[in-house]
């Protein structure tokens, strides 16, 4: 199996700044599924309706979306060790001022600035792996991959023993393990060089002016909202406790991280990228609407097999959007980035409402499924050959989340 060859290739003789940088993108990208286990304890303990506490999402994600739109001002600027660093000094402050909050509100709040040193991480973590790995661009980007899906899987699981302690658990330990983070990227990674490097704020929109990145972008967009949905709403549908919905999430997790490296670039290769993308948006929409009409079991199932078309996403989706502008990479992916996480934060502020207002607590997933289908009309309309468009294997499929 080729890639599982690549993976392994990947992992040997990489220099400490290489594994000190994916440490960290493994504990930042545990925030995205921590508080899945403890929705219901959040709620539980500071007397938080469903909508409130899914705005742990929503600030979080349009903080980060918004941030993004900078980040690469101010890693030009600044250099990428400042810019990680400050980042990472933001999740470590205010992840453990989470697990001091007395309200939803502030919790809310607080979360919001997590997004702001998340953005600044993430957004010059993938440039860093790549300009210190060895063995290519290639090595680099499944190194990176990897790191996603590790942090994506071990999220809930964390959440979940930390959460069964308490609520405010999983944030203190995420405080710790970023402040260990800190201290080995502060030590461990060389200066940053002078750089006379100028972007612009308004690059990102115009190279949205691209029709193929724009469809690309929406597409993204609409299934960024279902996929949000599945992640913040299905918690309450289930009812379960911590551990049985850690264990859930980390199954998901795992499929995503499996799909993303393996099973996604091998099919792209075989279908090629828009049919697969296509393909994939379909069954996402189906499984939506397993959530919906499906009994309890079958919502475990679908949540866990979700996981499969959201790893073959995550790199089809990021492909296309690196490979159909003219635009540099990182300019097409602040673009692209924008407006795929402002479908996340739709989805966080609204599913909530969606299902007071449908009367039912499947009812977001309804809105979901035909987002998918939306998503796939999309795709289909920019299915034009480019002659911009590189091999499956070659793009940067890790400037996702």
């Amino acid at each position: 199996m080729p890639h599982q060859v690549k993976l392994l290739d990947a992992v040997r003789g990489q220099p400490r700044s290489v594994w000190v940088v994916a440490f960290a993108a493994v504990i930042a990208f545990m925030g995205i599924g921590l508080v899945d286990p403890i929705l219901l304890s959040i709620a539980k303990g500071l007397n938080a309706t469903p909508s409130q506490v899914t705005l742990l999402f929503a600030s979080y994600l349009v903080v980060q979306v918004l941030a993004m739109l900078v980040t690469g001002v101010f890693a030009a600027r600044y250099g990428g060790k400042r810019t990680m660093l400050a980042g990472l000094a933001l999740i470590v402050v205010f992840a453990g001022m989470c697990a001091l909050a007395g309200s939803i509100g502030q919790l809310v709040a607080l979360r919001a600035f997590w997004g702001l040193g998340n953005a600044l991480f993430i957004a010059t973590a993938l440039s860093t792996i790549v300009a210190a790995a060895s063995g290519g661009q290639t090595a680099a980007i499944l190194l990176y991959e990897a790191a996603l899906g590790l942090g994506i899987s071990a999220g809930p699981l964390v959440g979940a023993l930390l959460g069964s302690i308490s609520w405010r658990g999983p944030f203190l330990g995420t405080s710790v393990l970023m402040l260990v983070a800190l201290v080995l990227t502060a030590t461990m990674l060389v200066r940053d060089r002078p750089s006379t490097q100028r972007v612009s704020v308004a690059a990102p929109f115009r190279a949205l002016r691209d029709r193929r990145l724009l469809l690309v972008a929406l597409s993204a967009l609409l299934y960024t909202y279902a996929f949000f949905t599945v992640l913040a709403w299905t918690p309450f549908v289930l009812g379960y406790g911590a551990f049985a919905v850690g264990g859930i999430f980390f199954g998901w997790g795992l499929m995503v991280a499996v799909c993303g490296v393996v099973v996604g670039p091998r099919l792209a290769a075989k279908i090629g990228e828009r049919n697969a993308t296509m393909l994939a948006l379909a069954m996402y929409g189906l499984l939506m609407l397993a959530f919906v009409w499906g009994s309890v079991p079958v919502v475990v199932v679908a949540t866990i097999a979700s996981g499969i078309a959201s790893g073959c996403l995550n790199t089809f989706l990021t492909g296309m959007a690196m490979s159909v502008s003219q635009a540099p990479r990182p300019i097409a992916s602040a673009g692209y980035n924008f407006l795929r996480w402002m479908g996340g934060a739709a989805a966080a502020i609204l599913v909530g409402h969606i299902a007071e207002w449908g009367g039912s607590q499947r009812a977001p997933f309804v809105v979901a499924a035909v987002l998918c289908a939306g998503a796939v009309g999309l795709m289909y309309a920019g299915r034009e050959p480019n002659p911009h468009e590189v091999p499956a294997e070659a793009v940067v499929v890790g400037e996702q989340v």
